[in-house]
């Protein structure tokens, strides 16, 4: 399906575009506020500064997608593959990523405050500067992952795996 279809779908009303193929789509901007993309494949797409508020991404193909300065508040990215994807500057508060994997993505000043991280694989993740407060990493693997200048305040770590990770004393 190509970005045009989408919006125009989306537009008349149709919201659920499960397991669609939009790889490499250009969705910049976009407001899809609300849109379910379960299980869609969505990999190298440009999602930068769209609005996927309450969308619904339930293990969705985000491999290398860029989503940087996204509105993703209250999302369900559950199991969603977001291996390499740049989520510089998202708003993901609220946003259920449990179980998602996030190795070696860009989360730099991403706001994933009150976020469900649980068992998420967030291995050589950049999360420098992020907001982390109130958020659930319980047995989530953040080995290698790059934590300096992130806010952990009332974070539950129980269980997570830091081994490796860059940590600062302001953590």
């Amino acid at each position: 399906m190509k970005a045009d279809q989408l919006l125009k779908n989306y537009a008349a009303g149709v919201r659920d575009f499960t397991g669609v193929n939009l790889s490499e789509v250009n969705l910049r901007e976009a407001n899809l506020s609300g849109v379910i993309l379960d299980r869609a494949i969505l990999d190298g797409a440009n999602l930068s500064h769209a609005n996927l508020a309450h969308a619904s991404l339930i293990e969705a193909d985000l491999n290398g997608a860029d989503l940087s300065n996204a509105n993703l508040s209250e999302s369900n990215l559950s199991g969603a593959i977001l291996d390499g994807a740049i989520l510089d500057g998202a708003a993901m508060e609220g946003a259920n990523l449990s179980q998602a994997d996030l190795t070696v993505a860009k989360l730099i000043e991403t706001n994933l405050s009150e976020a469900d991280l649980q068992e998420a694989n967030l291995i050589a993740a950049n999360l420098d500067g992020a907001d982390l407060s109130g958020a659930d990493l319980t047995v989530a693997d953040l080995s290698q992952a790059n934590l300096t200048q992130v806010d952990l305040h009332q974070t539950n770590l129980n269980g997570a795996n830091l081994e490796g990770a860059i940590l600062d004393e302001n953590s």
